[in-house]
This record gives structure tokens, sequence and C-alpha cells, in this order.
């Protein structure tokens, strides 16, 4: 009897290839649609693949047609709404820079759903992620770099566990972009040449600072002011929603020369400006740890970091120095370590955990 299979249908033409592939590999594939929010003014079916807009499921509905599958949407929006969106605004409140995404893959599309299937009698959940699972010689189960760096979306997925892991399927990562294009075009379907979905799928105008004024009304801290590190006032900002650290434009400040968001200070409403110089480091560290290729971190250990999801990597050295906080010590500075984002660690392209920055 063939494996039962929910596969998360965004409405994109990866998640839509994964459907495909699946089937065309002997399984009892299931399309799911997740309704997550309605907030907002929804970009055009062209502008924009975002998995949050309503189209979005009509364009899952037509794919699981064409490949004679059935297909459901399912609302989570009290999960999204909870675990994603009030993380997100709360985190901006308290001065740091949220990945949403990190959160919303690890307790609503996984978590919440693969619950949801479970129920309903899948053996596995998948996804159109750029990514492969693997099982390490250690017996753990870890994400690993898919074939093209360029999509490359494992940053997002180091908050897994290994029961999520265990049970779920990404057939999208053996391929390039160009492949799977290809694959959608030769099938037919008519989301073949969509374009990917960009930024936060719940901000389709971009507009964080403002998305935050609708969610925390008469929370959201007002205008501050803009300080050097010893508290001298250069001007005057807009409010800390507005700023991450390393941030150069949007400043308006007239100092004649480029100046840096260097740290925001929720608990002063002040955002301390400094040079280019400034924003680099080569130590941080971070909690909130999950632990994935490995099973722990006994003594240090020397690997390859993202600080963020499009940075390249820095070699670095990881070590222990809490129940729930890791030291990284970078061999070269990076730019921009900004408390609220996610330090991943790698090592042979696969992902051995990670935590948030402090």
């Amino acid at each position: 009897m063939a494996k039962k299979v929910v596969v998360g249908m965004s409405g994109g033409v990866d998640s839509s290839v994964a459907a495909y592939l699946l089937k065309q590999q002997g399984y009892e594939v299931v399309g799911v649609t997740m309704q997550l929010w309605q907030e907002g003014v929804p970009g055009s079916r062209e502008e924009s693949g975002a998995c949050c807009e309503p189209h979005v499921a009509e364009d899952a509905r037509q794919v699981a047609a064409k490949l004679g599958i059935p297909h459901h949407v399912i609302s989570f929006e009290q999960e999204f709404k909870e675990k994603v969106v009030d993380y997100f605004v709360e985190e901006y409140l308290a001065g740091r820079t949220p990945n949403p995404c990190v959160v919303c893959n690890r307790y609503v599309k996984w978590e919440a759903m693969l619950q949801r299937c479970l129920e309903l009698g899948a053996d596995y959940i998948a996804t159109g992620h750029y990514a492969r699972i693997v099982r390490m010689e250690n017996g753990r189960y870890a994400v690993r770099n898919s074939v093209t760096a360029r999509k490359d979306q494992t940053y997002a997925l180091y908050g897994l566990t290994q029961e999520q892991l265990a049970r779920t399927l990404m057939p999208v990562g053996a391929y390039a972009k160009e492949q799977i294009r290809q694959i959608a075009t030769e099938a037919g379907l008519v989301v073949a040449h969509k374009p990917d979905s960009q930024e936060i799928c719940f901000i389709p105008d971009h507009d964080y600072a403002a998305f935050i004024d609708r969610q925390a009304g008469c929370r959201v801290p007002g205008r501050g002011n803009f300080v050097t590190e010893d508290g001298k006032i250069l001007g005057e900002h807009l409010g800390i929603t507005h700023y991450t650290v390393g941030q150069r434009k949007g400043l308006h400040l007239a100092m004649g020369r480029p100046v840096f968001v260097k740290k925001v200070r929720p608990e002063t409403n002040e955002v301390v400006i400094g040079e280019a110089e400034d924003v680099f480091g080569d130590v941080l560290y971070c909690h909130q740890i999950n632990y994935m290729g490995m099973a722990d971190l006994p003594k240090p250990r020397q690997v390859t970091a993202k600080i963020r999801y499009a940075h390249a990597g820095e070699k670095c050295r990881i070590e222990k120095v809490g129940e729930d906080r890791i030291k990284c010590s970078f061999a070269k500075s990076v730019r921009a370590v900004t408390p609220g984002q996610a330090v991943v660690f790698y090592e042979d392209d696969c992902v051995l955990g990670g935590g948030i920055i402090l």
C-alpha cells in the first residue's frame, strides 16, 4: 500500500512540483493549502506569490486538479497569529529584528500542520523547500543544503525537531530552480512561470513599521533620539520599529558621510549611530538553541555559521557557555550581528543546529 503524504501547497511552482514529483514516485499525495493570514491588502497574482494571499488557494486547487490529487484548505490562522505575528510584533517592540519564517516553519508549517495531517492518516508531510533531509552518521536527522546554493533554504529550517524531520519529505532540494520550472512546464502546471514570493508574506507592502502600528496600537513607542554610543544627540528618529542593526538608508541624518545603525535601545527609545567599522564584530552569543545534526555541544567545535538568510557563512568556533547559551567566535569579523536574528551552524553542508542572537 502506498505511503500517504500531505504536501503543503502554497500555490507556487516549488510546492506544486513537489506534489508532482511525489506522485511520480508512487506516493498517495494529498494537497493542503494553509490559510494563515488575511490582514492587509494583498498584491496581485502577477506581483507576488506570497503564501498568505487569497489567490494562492485557487492556484493550488488548479494544480491539484491537473495532478488528479485531492486538495483541501485548512485554517491555521490562530496558530499563525499567536506564533508568528504576535512574536514578530513583540520582537520589534523590544528592539530586536526577528525572522518570522523560522518560527513559522517550526510551529505552524510543521508542528501544527504535521499534527493535523497525522490525525488524517498521513505518513509524511512534504514541502517545496530547497533543502534535503539526511541521516547523519550519529543517527540524527539534519537538513542539508540543496544542490543549488542560490536557492538554498536550510537557514530558515534549523528549528525543526528530529520528530518533524523524520516525517518530512523535501523532493525539490535535489533540483535547481530552472529544472523545477522546466518540470512544471512539461507537466502543464499553470504556475510554471509564477514569480517567487519575496520578503515577509503577511506584509505584502513591505512596510513593517506600519504593520506593527496597526497590530500594537498605543504600545508602539513614538519618536526618539538618534545618539552616539556616548549619548550625544544627533537628531530625531521615527520610532525604533523603523530600524535594524547595520541599516544605512532611511536615517535622514546630515552627517556628511554614511552612518549606520549600531544598536537599538528600547529602554530609552534611542537608536545608536556609528561608523561603518562599528557594525562589524567577531563574537556573538545566542540562546533558544535547537540541536539538529548534533545532539549537544560538550566541547568547542569548528563550524561554518550564517547570521542571516543571505549571509554566505563564516568559519566560527562555537562553545557552550550556559545551559542554553552558545558563544560564537568568528575567524573574520562579520557585519551587522543583529539581535533577534538566527545564527545557524553548518558542517559539510549539513545543519548542526542554531539559535537566536542575543
